[in-house]
């Protein structure tokens, strides 16, 4: 059969009912084999790099890798932002490129490219994929098809990189003897022994103030509904870090907060108050932890699970390793353990609760101007309606992390590691689909919504019910706060020559209804219009003062309890 026609139908074959591209000249034969032999929803996207987002979000949602495919050149280039993406918060995808015909490729030649748009893109993904692929031959892809689906979803999962000439697309390959078999995901060697599961049991249960850590590897292996008995079995309560703040419902009562540079203040309080620490899934990286490792270490017994062995012990020493992928954790220790040898800790869940009241997140800034988005984010969330949330990059994404009401079915999406922005719109299409196109709610700023808006023209074509939140500050509030701090207030690039459209119009240029709140006495009003439509899109602006900022904020090079804007940092942050 035609490789292009082999691709397609294993692509199928992987439950992939949805790919993500920008047309391009030298992916031709796979759109049109994907087109006129398979069920697969092919979306075309109006960049690059938008289609990679969406994928990464599609990837999260359903745990099928997520695919994204692109022209040679410029097409493959832009693609790298959001591969990188995947390889940082452990999202399996399985990115596909076109390429210049094997006879026109330079080869050894010590020139510069001798196709036209030829791109080494193997060489420039290697450093944020699991593996790349440089095909040769038609008779090499079932193997390289094979392969890419099973290292990406295999061990921590991550994207993988195909780079497929065009005149491979058309060669000849004979069809699979036993016809498109599903890769399954392999997991990693485990350490959970009876022995590890009784020191454990008996660590939680001789601390008196212990929490667990859970991070996006709980929802990477697709354990949320596990985790979750799990939690409720030991009785502990449970801290999250920015990908995990939907691992527990808003109103569960195991649930503390979100913890980290700009967690919940009463959060990093408490894991500063407490003696032990079960991390799930999370790498405890500086944005966790603080940059005084020593101090998250101090006073606390660490037991930290994760399937990957180099993420622990990395940055805070002398944790218990439990290297083992979550599913098996969880399978183990939910049918080893007994719920009545656990019991509740009154006394500290009363000190967590305590710590909430006294510090709420709407009380950092009492004298705002405006809207306050920590009390607009309540007001957003409140109706509990949509599928869920997807964040761009700023003062929003973390005003969302600490302030929305999430319901037990409710995803929370963001760029964590890489911290792209321009995420949000575009990863907001892909959980739209991975979902059957229920509602999704976008959270952007005015500065990273303009970074992929040319998505909103997507958005009109399928009539996805996106609701787009653009919290409006007219600048990039996150730096511009980082220049108050560290720069006495020279706004260069972020206040001084940055500007923003007027929202409201471009939303309706495509069709879409748009609504402008300023007024902290219509934000209930502003979350109800959105949702006058469910099925349909919707832009809401929300104005904030230019100068607000988001509070608490770890203050630079002190433990993680101490928090701006009580506490000024030792030093200038380096992340």
């Amino acid at each position: 059969m035609k490789a292009s026609d082999y691709i397609a139908y294993f692509l199928e074959a992987q439950g992939v009912d949805t790919v993500f591209e920008m047309s391009g000249g030298m992916i031709t034969h796979m759109l049109d084999s994907m087109h006129q032999l398979t069920k697969i929803d092919i979306v075309s996207m109006h960049h690059e790099q938008s289609a990679s987002f969406a994928a990464d979000a599609y990837a999260r949602v359903t745990g099928v890798p997520g695919v994204a495919m692109a022209t040679s050149g410029p097409g493959a280039t832009n693609l790298l932002t959001g591969i990188a993406s995947c390889f940082f918060d452990t999202v399996p995808g399985v990115f596909i490129t076109g390429q210049v015909n094997t006879f026109e490729q330079k080869g050894d030649r010590a020139i510069r490219q001798l196709g036209f748009q030829e791109t080494d893109i193997v060489s420039m993904a290697r450093p944020v994929c699991k593996a790349c692929y440089e095909v040769k031959d038609a008779l090499e892809l079932p193997q390289m098809l094979e392969e890419a689906f099973r290292i990406a979803l295999g061990g921590r999962p991550g994207p993988v990189l195909i780079d497929i000439p065009m005149n491979v697309q058309r060669g000849d390959i004979p069809p699979p003897a036993d016809g498109f078999q599903r890769v399954a995901r392999e997991r990693v060697t485990n350490e959970l022994s009876p022995a590890v599961l009784d020191e454990l049991a008996h660590a939680l249960g001789a601390a008196k103030k212990p929490l667990i850590l859970v991070g996006r590897g709980v929802r990477s292996a697709f354990q949320i509904e596990a985790f979750r008995q799990f939690t409720h079995m030991v009785q502990v309560p449970v801290v999250s870090s920015l990908l995990s703040v939907d691992a527990l419902a808003y109103d569960d009562p195991f649930r503390v907060g979100y913890i980290g540079s700009y967690g919940n203040r009463w959060a990093n309080m408490a894991i500063g108050l407490s003696d032990f620490i079960l991390v799930l899934g999370a790498r405890l990286d500086i944005r966790q932890t603080g940059a005084d490792t020593k101090f998250f270490k101090e006073g606390r017994a660490i037991y930290h699970v994760d399937c990957d062995p180099a993420e622990i012990n990395n940055r805070v020493v002398d944790c218990r390793p439990i290297v083992a992928d979550l599913e098996d954790f969880f399978s183990a220790a939910n049918r080893y353990y007994n719920p009545a040898d656990f019991e509740a800790r009154a006394e500290w869940s009363t000190e967590l609760r305590d710590l909430q009241t006294q510090w709420a997140d709407t009380k950092e800034q009492p004298n705002i101007v405006g809207i306050n988005p920590n009390e607009f984010m309540h007001a957003l969330s409140k109706p509990g309606l949509g599928a869920g949330y997807v964040a761009d990059v700023g003062n929003h994404q973390q005003w969302a992390a600490q302030s929305l009401e999430l319901t037990n079915d409710q995803l929370f999406l963001t760029s964590g590691g890489l911290g792209s922005m321009g995420y949000a719109l575009p990863a907001a299409l892909g959980m739209c689909f991975a979902t059957g196109r229920k509602p999704v709610v976008v959270i952007a700023g005015d500065g990273g919504f303009q970074m992929n808006i040319q998505e909103i023209q997507t958005i009109a074509h399928h009539k996805l019910p996106v609701k787009m939140v653009v919290v409006n500050n007219n600048c990039l509030g996150m730096i511009r706060q980082f220049q108050d701090s560290y720069f006495e207030g020279r706004y260069q690039s972020t206040f001084w020559g940055y500007s923003a459209p007027d929202f409201i119009k471009i939303a309706e240029a495509y069709g879409i209804p748009a609504f402008s709140v300023s007024d902290p006495a219509q934000l209930d009003e502003a979350a109800a219009w959105l949702w006058n439509d469910p099925q349909q899109p919707a832009l809401l602006q929300v104005m904030v003062d230019s100068h607000t900022n988001c509070y608490p904020k770890l203050a630079f090079g002190h433990p993680i309890t101490e928090m701006e804007p009580f506490v000024k940092p030792l030093e200038m942050e380096g992340t």
